[in-house]
């Protein structure tokens, strides 16, 4: 018979070798006092170093635990492995926590304890009262925020992370996206539900480097704008017309001007015009490339990930 599971542990896992053991213990720690039907899973994203054998070991040692390993053929990505745990994971509530200990596992058991006092709470979302991170990686992040709630259809909490709690039907809901190009943040804002804020003050990595840099965070930041707002396509339509109307003053004002005797250099205004008139263009055709590309990706109907390997409490 199956074991009833009260709360799961979502744990995607790139390079954490030196965060494995240590992550198990904390929310061995954590859970005490609260509920012994845990479950925690773990998704080795493809990890270079010797994350799969210390998970492996960890399952070996604590057979008597709920604990499940599900490993990727390659990287492909944290928003996969956060997909692969909510599909794989059991429990009546899901938390996605990162492996580092920077997101504690007693924030875990406190949203938890808050949906058990709240019936009406679907979902609880941590964000850090104080970001430990550069202050341009701090002003890109801000800025990204504020350009996508004012284009897109739904409001992101701009300091909410992935380190939330999910009730179940919150789970299914999220499972029902079919969707390629992933936003978590996105899919949760737009799915709606009653939904808390709680605030968290990030810890210090235990071991290693973070895995993001300013590159990473752009790309993540055009997927996240192109996934939830349509308005970049209507830019070159915006482009068009303002050119549009700057040619129309400046005709206007080049026969003004040769109605009065001065003589007009033509060449001159042409050449802004015309590079006006490319550079929008360009624009445009650079924005409909990026939405095409989604769209070809997802009409290929790939897979998100590929399980390499999967190893379960369900099947000893």
């Amino acid at each position: 018979m199956k074991p009833t599971i009260k709360h799961s542990l979502v744990v995607p896992c790139f390079n954490e070798a030196e965060n494995i053991e240590a992550f198990f213990a904390a929310v061995e720690t954590a859970m005490q006092g609260y509920t012994d039907a845990y479950e925690i899973v773990f998704i080795n994203d493809g990890s270079s170093d010797d994350t799969q054998a210390k998970l492996e070991g960890l399952y070996e040692q604590h057979r008597d635990r709920y604990i499940q390993i599900i490993r990727f053929s390659r990287n492909f990505g944290k928003e996969a492995a956060m997909l692969a745990g909510l599909r794989a994971a059991k429990g009546e509530y899901v938390t996605i926590i990162d492996a580092d200990l920077q997101q504690r596992p007693e924030i875990a058991v406190e949203m938890g304890k808050l949906l058990d006092g709240q019936p009406d709470v679907d979902m609880v979302a941590a964000f850090q009262q104080e970001r430990k991170e550069s202050k341009l990686i701090e002003a890109c992040k801000e800025l990204f925020y504020k350009l996508l709630n004012r284009m897109s259809e739904v409001d992101i909490i701009p300091d909410a992370s992935d380190f939330r709690t999910l009730r179940r039907p919150v789970v299914q809901t999220v499972l029902s996206l079919s969707e390629y190009h992933r936003f978590s943040k996105g899919i949760f804002s737009w799915i709606g539900y009653n939904t808390v804020s709680i605030p968290y003050e990030p810890d210090d990595r235990l071991a290693g480097k973070s895995k993001w840099n300013f590159w990473k965070l752009l790309r993540y930041a055009v997927g996240g704008i192109v996934a939830y707002t349509d308005f970049p396509l209507k830019l070159p339509v915006i482009f068009g017309f303002a050119l549009l109307i700057i040619a129309a003053v400046t005709t206007v004002v080049l026969l003004i001007l040769s109605l009065l005797g001065h003589e007009i250099a033509g060449a001159w205004w042409v050449s802004c015009l015309v590079s006006a008139v490319s550079s929008a263009l360009a624009f445009g055709q650079g924005v409909l490339g990026l939405y095409l590309g989604k769209v070809h990706t997802q009409v290929k109907q790939r897979p998100v990930y590929i399980v390499k390997e999967k190893r379960s409490y369900e099947q000893d």
